[in-house]
């Protein structure tokens, strides 16, 4: 029972830092990838879509995207999300293919991506936290129903900490790595 309680923690954790690993992934960093434009959706064909199914993402120069659409008919609605956006990116449409020139990043520019960045790891983290605080919450329950002893509770509860500590700390390195990148010039 406690390993079922304690396996379901670490893959709702696991499913965090994967969110927060995406989250960060869309961050720009004065370099091109495709990953910036990810999670952005169009409005196409009666219907939200990801940009991804409806056009072709490349990057054919470091600071450059380009985004050919495979209907020319959606690259009006494609710009509008483009410039609807977190991105701060100014599409470039010549009717059969738009241009996201990514711009090298101002050090003020720099210092608000570096918070924001802080932000999406403290969520991460709290999330996380309120992870253990359902894993105590289920241990207890066991406990108060007699379903494993007093000492095994308390071992599960160490097990718990340590499972969230290792998990906080993932958070705070994929913070860390995405801040060196950020500032790097």
């Amino acid at each position: 029972m406690i390993d079922d309680v304690l396996l379901d923690i670490d893959d709702r954790m696991e499913k965090t830092i994967t969110s927060l690993r995406a989250d960060l992934l869309g961050i720009r960093t004065g370099r091109a990838t495709t990953a910036l434009v990810d999670r952005i959706h169009v409005e196409a064909y009666e219907s939200e879509l990801p940009l991804n199914q409806v056009a072709t993402i490349a990057v054919p120069e470091p600071r450059l995207i380009t985004i050919r659409p495979w209907d020319a008919s959606t690259i009006g609605a494609i710009q509008k999300a483009l410039l609807k956006s977190d991105l701060g990116l100014t599409p470039n449409n010549d009717g059969k293919i738009i241009r996201l020139a990514i711009p090298t990043l101002t050090d003020e520019r720099r210092r608000e991506l570096a918070k924001v960045v802080n932000r999406r790891v403290e969520e991460a983290r709290v999330g996380i936290r309120n992870i253990r605080r359902d894993g105590l919450k289920d241990l207890g329950d066991l406990q108060k129903n007699k379903d494993i002893s007093e000492d095994d509770f308390y071992k599960a509860k160490d097990d718990l900490q340590e499972i969230t500590d290792g998990y906080v700390k993932q958070a705070d390195d994929l913070g860390e790595q995405k801040q060196e990148e950020i500032m790097e010039v």
